[in-house]
């Protein structure tokens, strides 16, 4: 198998031609066809991540086809398509586990980040954790689901049922969940680095009944907001613009610190939460209605071999919705 490995944080990924593996008691193999790339690979690749582990293969929005099974795998078969997320593995005892919220488990293994992942030719999964995917859609277009909107559709669930709905950065999740928010008959605002023309135009051709800089106030006051940015200081920009008794929602595993902010923007019994990962529960709700919805990922495609010009152009947002790798 061949991969773009990251041999130290901070540092390009590597080509590397390495030894084929065998899954182990509960474990599939995967031969990957197409991997998103997520906005949390940038953090894993810039060690931005507490306690990383190198060397690590990145990827977490894994599209594949199962070529080898383990011992006391039930339910998937040779050749069937599947799609590996970023939850990779729970312990199934703590607390957690137990009130069935797996996302908060003490011991996960996560995809590309704690267990190698998907900027792969093959890659090993659990296959509890695998998500068969059948065969409608591309490949491509499927791999953006597994992180984009499965990280999107848990922070859309949590920001309630308000009609008037606010997204900060308008990368892959928020071209998603824009999508399925306009499904469910939402309004939705977009929010942008500011100056950024083209993404704004970008979310009005998917729906948008607003588009603008993210520092601007909407024409009509939120009932939620989910940020997907990394930058802290969108919280009280945020917070200002949902009503009382609004919710903002952080939906990224990284973001730069939040500044002070007087408590007259939380106060009136407005809600910050966060989201942490998803659970196998989120993910097989959404992939089972993801078809209704008519979601069309935008994707721009690159070889396995190119991950890293694939990072630097999320990082500099020279595209709109998201990046796939085909090996």
């Amino acid at each position: 198998m061949q991969a773009m490995v990251l041999n130290r944080p901070r540092t390009p990924l590597e080509w590397t031609d390495l030894p084929d593996r065998q899954p182990g008691q509960g474990q599939i193999r995967v031969k990957v066809v197409a991997c998103g790339v997520c906005r949390t690979d940038l953090h894993v690749v810039d060690g931005e991540l507490p306690d990383p582990r190198a060397p690590i293969i990145p990827g977490h929005e894994i599209v594949g086809r199962i070529d080898a099974i383990g011992a006391d795998v039930e339910g998937l078969s040779m050749g069937e398509r599947v799609g590996v997320p970023w939850l990779g593995h729970t312990c199934g005892v703590c607390p957690y586990c137990r009130m069935q919220r797996e996302n908060l488990c003490d011991h996960p293994v996560f995809t590309g980040y704690t267990r190698d992942g998907g900027f792969a030719t093959a890659t090993i999964a659990d296959a509890r954790f695998a998500f068969p995917l059948g065969e409608v859609g591309s490949d491509v277009s499927l791999a953006p689901l597994l992180c984009a909107g499965l990280i999107g559709w848990r922070s859309l669930a949590i920001a309630g049922d308000g009609k008037n709905l606010g997204l900060y950065g308008f990368g892959a999740a928020a071209h998603i969940i824009a999508q399925v928010a306009r499904w469910q008959g939402r309004s939705v605002f977009a929010f942008t680095r500011p100056g950024d023309a083209a993404t704004q135009a970008f979310a009005r051709t998917l729906g948008a009944a607003w588009a603008g800089d993210s520092d601007e106030t909407p024409p009509e006051q939120l009932d939620a907001a989910i940020i997907f940015a990394t930058v802290g200081e969108l919280v009280p920009r945020a917070l200002k613009a949902i009503r009382k008794g609004g919710r903002v929602v952080c939906a990224g595993i990284h973001m730069s610190d939040i500044p002070s902010f007087p408590y007259a923007l939380l106060w009136e019994e407005r809600q910050l939460v966060s989201v942490a990962n998803l659970t196998r529960q989120d993910g097989i709700d959404f992939l089972r209605q993801a078809p209704k919805m008519g979601i069309i990922t935008h994707t721009t495609t690159y070889p396995l071999r190119n991950a890293n010009v694939a990072l630097a152009d999320l990082r500099a947002g020279r595209f709109d919705g998201a990046a796939v790798l085909v090996p």
